[in-house]
């Protein structure tokens, strides 16, 4: 039964990093493609690591040996680090990209220029 389950979060994870590789490809510009990328990947990460943590649980309740608890917690650790830092990290692309000059495919009101008050190149 928890096989199932380790089955189920890990096809949940490949569907959404196969989502998050299609926006890269398939989206008009940077902007929609970090949105899609970033929140697809995200998710997906979220269930390998429910997987992995799953996994662990259960053969640390079989076999009572401590180093399936590191790594379950060891795996926390890395989906905190990566839910922090990976929309940080678009959000910085994004800005640098707005500041750079590229300009969404199909908006029709840039709110962040009307903030600036139109200061971008």
């Amino acid at each position: 039964m928890i096989e199932y389950l380790i089955y189920a979060f890990l096809a949940i994870n490949i569907t959404f990093n196969t989502l998050g590789s299609i926006a890269l490809h398939r989206f008009p510009d940077v902007y929609t493609r970090l949105h899609g990328a970033t929140k697809c990947t995200t998710f997906g990460t979220i269930f390998a690591v429910l997987a992995v943590v799953t996994h662990a649980l259960y053969r640390l309740q079989v076999t009572n040996d401590a180093k399936y608890l590191q790594m379950a917690l060891h795996s926390l650790v890395a989906l905190v680090a990566l839910l922090l830092t990976n929309p940080v990290g678009a959000h910085a692309i994004a800005k640098a990209a707005h500041l750079s000059g590229v300009k969404p495919a199909r908006a029709v009101i840039d709110a962040y220029e009307e903030k600036l008050g139109g200061e971008t190149k």
